[in-house]
């Protein structure tokens, strides 16, 4: 069933192009047990990342809410704050990643943000999918 959410990501994720640009076009959805209460994708350059627009869009108790993102959350301020650092502070407890982000600025650390405070995170999910998508986009922001 957890594919069906990674697969929603993947969907909506395409919703940012082009204005996303020269940023990866990432999805985020959240769901709580077996139903979405929220998605978001990568806003314009300087905007929300796709796991703050979605955390924006859901008001309830996270306690139960599990992230399905397309792509590793960054974990250096830029043009936003760090979005790994975001979710942290959201209290989710569980969060599944496609695909690392081999951004040197990131590559990892993202997860390993997200670990250190206790969050479950699993990697790899509809990686083959997701990187078809994603990969002409990586390393130019």
């Amino acid at each position: 069933m957890s594919e069906v959410y990674m697969l929603r990501a993947l969907e909506i994720s395409q919703l940012a192009l082009p204005e996303c640009t020269p940023n990866p076009p990432v999805g985020c959805v959240l769901v709580d047990g077996d139903k979405i209460v929220s998605e978001g994708v990568t806003q314009v350059v300087g905007g929300n990342h796709a796991e703050v627009q979605a955390l924006n869009a859901y008001d309830g108790v996270m306690d139960n809410i599990t992230a399905y993102e397309t792509l590793e959350p960054c974990s250096f301020i830029g043009w936003t704050p760090a979005c790994a650092t975001t979710l942290v502070k959201s209290g989710i407890k569980r969060v599944v990643v496609a695909m690392l982000d081999p951004d040197r600025r990131n590559s990892g650390k993202g997860v390993k943000i997200l670990r250190e405070a206790g969050i479950d995170v699993e990697i790899g999910l509809c990686r083959v999918q997701v990187s078809e998508l994603l990969t002409p986009y990586l390393g130019k922001s």
